[in-house]
């Protein structure tokens, strides 16, 4: 005589499982669209008013009487338009609830920041040789590359201003010295200026 014998079904998972196991898969997919994704958050405003602060800076580099006090201009307006740029950068990140050093951000600036720093070494380098007639065109070749390099994973008008740097300062590098303000006026004003309003017309602000 067959013995009948209770079935028993497997047991469904927990829901709080099923639930952590989703909100990980999420996670993933999050993490893996940031990687393959275009840091969009430059912004085209902060840009333009690096233009500004650059244009205002060849004019006042101009007059001045000394190489230290043409540096000194220089370097000044770099300090304040990195603050400047950085501010409003940030500022349209967190619009956009976009992270600045991770996915996209941080390979922005991992591609941006090397040129500049050869930039700065060797600045230094030539300022101790007493060799100032090439800074012109070298900030501008090297300004260029780093922003060529970040744009790459940036918004396709980006490495386009990237390569209009490197075309100028290659240009500056064998021009004559005395052009050297009027060119980065060029670079680091216009080109700045065209590009930002560029930028912020099409991809919000």
């Amino acid at each position: 005589m067959a013995i009948a014998r209770e079935l028993h079904l497997p047991s469904a998972p927990d829901a709080p499982a099923l639930r952590d196991r989703a909100i990980d898969n999420l996670r993933f997919i999050r993490e893996t669209m940031e990687r393959a994704g275009s840091f969009t958050a430059v912004s085209g405003w902060g840009v333009v008013a690096t233009g500004v602060l650059a244009l205002a800076a060849a004019f006042v580099a101009q007059a001045q009487q000394s190489t230290g006090a043409w540096l000194l201009v220089w370097t000044t307006t770099l300090v304040a338009s990195t603050a400047v740029s950085g501010w409003a950068t940030v500022r349209k990140a967190r619009r956009a609830r976009m992270a600045l050093l991770s996915g996209p951000g941080r390979k922005f600036l991992l591609g941006f920041s090397p040129p500049m720093i050869v930039g700065a070494l060797l600045s230094v380098v030539l300022l101790r040789l007493d060799i100032v007639t090439v800074l012109p065109g070298l900030w501008l070749l090297l300004y260029g590359t780093a922003v060529l390099a970040a744009g790459a994973f940036s918004v396709r008008v980006v490495p386009l201003m990237g390569v209009s740097f490197m075309l100028l300062g290659a240009l500056a590098l064998f021009l004559p010295a005395a052009w050297g303000n009027m060119l980065m006026a060029a670079g680091f004003g216009g080109l700045h200026l065209a590009f930002g309003v560029a930028i912020a017309r099409s991809h919000g602000g």
